[in-house]
């Protein structure tokens, strides 16, 4: 029995972990749980040895994702890569169908982008009424322009014209974007572990632009992991009970 609700993880003999958003029947959207468990499972992968690469999709080929739940509000930070987990092994996205709002921002965090010919990227925020603001990030992915008519226009980008702008590696018939990423990961996976990683480093922190959401997010993450540490349940107990906590550092 898998021991997440709402993802899948299925890594193969060969170093290559897929990780599978796996709630079709809400066209894969990202409620709290989803985003809690994809932050959990990446920091394991990223502390396994014996894995090399990630592939991210979503079930089916009708979303990659649509979004956030709205009936199960997120913390989207949570599962955002570079933000909610880091890791230097590299990630490859597999996108079908529409990947909306904050699943747009995880594609855009991902190293790595392959797209079935039915991928739409859309990011409706400016509409709703609210943003987080990392999708600003996306200006320094592909052509500012564009990035401004994704963003503020909320228009469309279809699967040929992401894959013209560079922001897409790969475009493959439905159905097969996980093959195909699946595939890439098992080149890198013949590659030089140091060397991917040490570059991938040197790109996220000195090369991509880091706006004011994503810094803010980062410094999130670690005040939260003290906030739900072991030390902070056990200063708080030895408060109550007046007496001398024991810290363990976790």
């Amino acid at each position: 029995m898998s021991k997440y609700e709402t993802i899948l993880v299925d890594n193969h003999d060969d170093g290559v972990s897929v990780i599978t958003i796996n709630r079709p029947d809400r066209r894969n959207a990202l409620s709290a749980t989803v985003v809690r468990e994809l932050q959990i499972a990446f920091k394991e992968f990223d502390q396994d040895d014996s894995r090399h690469v990630a592939v991210l999709t979503g079930a089916g080929d009708g979303a990659f994702s649509a979004g956030a739940d709205i009936n199960e509000w997120p913390e989207l930070w949570r599962g955002i890569p570079t933000l909610g987990f880091n890791t230097d092994k590299p990630i490859i996205g597999a996108v079908s169908g529409w990947c909306v709002g904050g699943a747009l921002v995880i594609a855009m965090m991902t190293d790595l982008l392959v797209a079935s010919e039915s991928a739409k990227f859309s990011y409706p925020e400016a509409k709703l009424g609210f943003t987080g603001g990392v999708i600003s990030g996306l200006a320094s992915r592909i052509p500012h322009h564009v990035a401004m008519e994704v963003i503020l226009l909320c228009r469309t980008l279809e699967a040929q014209r992401a894959y013209d702008l560079g922001f897409v590696n790969e475009v493959v018939p439905v159905g097969q974007q996980v093959d195909a990423a699946v595939k890439m990961g098992q080149e890198l996976a013949k590659m030089s572990p140091m060397v991917l990683r040490t570059l991938k480093r040197f790109i996220n922190k000195e090369v991509l632009n880091s706006g004011p959401s994503e810094s803010m997010w980062r410094t999130m993450v670690q005040l939260k992991a003290i906030e739900e540490s072991a030390d902070a349940k056990e200063g708080i107990a030895a408060f109550k009970e007046k007496r001398a906590p024991e810290y363990t550092g976790k």
